[in-house]
Order: C-alpha cells, then structure tokens, then sequence
C-alpha cells in the first residue's frame, strides 16, 4: 500500500502585489519552509490553517482533502486539526499557563486519539509553570507553552511560524532541542517556517526553498544547504 503523504499543497493565491504559485508535498519529519523575508513561506502555512483561501488549488494532510477550490471544498479552521505555533507565542494574557493550555482542547474531538495533559506538560517541561500567566515567562517558557497549547488540539500537522525570532542563542538552542523532542516523541509532521540555515540543517528532514512566491528547490538540507553557514 502507498503510505500517504503527510501533506500535499498545490495553491495559487494573490496577495496585493504579490503572488504566490506552488506546489509541493512535506514529509512525515519537520519540512522547512526557508526562503527570504516575502518569499511566501507564511502565507503558505495560513493556506493550510484554513485562515486564507487560495485563488485555485488543492490542500490535503495526510489524505484528507481541506481545501480543493475544483471540487468546491474548504474546510473550516476549527475543524482541521491543524496546530499553529505563532511567531510571538500569542497567548491568552488573562489566562493561566495550564488554563492557555487546556484551551487546545475545545478544539478536539471526544473520539480523537488525544495526548494527554500530563504527557505534553512533562515532555516540555512546564509542569512548574502551570499556575503562572504569560506576562511572568521568558520568551522561551512562553513558546514551550504556546507548543503545548497546540499539540493538545490533537493535530493532525503542526505549524510553526518562525518560532525562534527574538530569542537569544541560549534559549534559540533550548527551543530547538524541545523541537527536536516533539518532533520525535509525538509524531506528529511539522511545517516549520524559517530563513535561518542552522536552524533548518538541525531540524529538517525535507527543505522546501522558496523565492518570490514560487518553489525554487527541495531536498535535504545537505543537498540544498550544503555545508555553509548561516
């Protein structure tokens, strides 16, 4: 049997002046979306979330078609099961770190697979956090929690938009590592958008290197990366 492609993107989409026409498939690892600032790399993961429509083209994670602009589908946001890990970690100002947490859950089904709570906070090591709100964290107990949040959504892909922007290389090199943990200790596929090449030679399995709107390459990082610096 032919194993299913975790995720498979083909989308044209026009944003003002800019366009954006691609198409390629990710792998069941991290996939790292890596091309230069207005390269379309985070139009590409809203494309996925639901949170844009393309003009035409076709969306499916691991088989389920969400969006196929020919067919007439488009699945709603809440109901794809897509995690979604924001640049500025975006959490609830007014809720506890396991209050911010458990808000992942409103998003899964009764029937779903789900981690549970205790997993999630021991892997990413938040358990002392849990009573604490998001103006009391560092920049990196803040994505360790914004991680948690989306992982117990039970998703299906999870979506990582520049996650390790503003952040100084101590905690650049703790957040890669818990990337490298649920990467491997979840199975879940990742979409990890980036322009930073230690960044995607540590943690891809498969790079998708893009350049004003379109694919330019893909591969592995040592094919597209080489050994260079950066």
């Amino acid at each position: 049997m032919t194993e299913l492609s975790p995720l498979s993107v083909r989308a044209i989409a026009a944003r003002g002046d800019f366009t954006l026409d691609v198409a390629f498939e990710g792998d069941k690892g991290l996939t790292a979306l890596f091309g230069p600032s207005g390269s379309g790399k985070t139009t590409i993961l809203n494309l996925i979330a639901g949170l844009i429509r393309p003009g035409s083209g076709r969306i499916a994670v691991a088989g389920e078609v969400l969006t196929d602009t020919d067919a007439g589908i488009f699945v709603a946001p809440h109901k794809r099961r897509v995690g979604f890990v924001f640049q500025d970690a975006q959490l609830f100002p007014h809720l506890t770190v396991g209050q911010n947490i458990k808000f992942g859950r409103r998003f899964t089904q009764p029937a779903d697979d789900a981690l549970s709570v205790d997993t999630v906070t021991s892997v990413l090591g938040i358990g002392p956090l849990i009573e604490r709100r998001p103006a009391t964290l560092s920049g990196g107990e803040k994505q360790r929690v914004a991680l948690a949040r989306a992982l117990l959504s039970s998703p299906r892909i999870l979506l990582m938009d520049e996650p390790l922007a503003g952040l100084d290389d101590d905690r650049c090199q703790e957040i890669m590592a818990l990337i490298e943990r649920v990467r491997d200790a979840f199975k879940v596929p990742i979409v990890y958008v980036t322009h930073a090449r230690d960044e995607v030679r540590r943690l891809a399995s498969r790079v998708i290197k893009l350049d004003g709107g379109r694919v330019v390459a893909a591969g592995t990082a040592a094919e597209l990366l080489g050994t260079e610096r950066g």
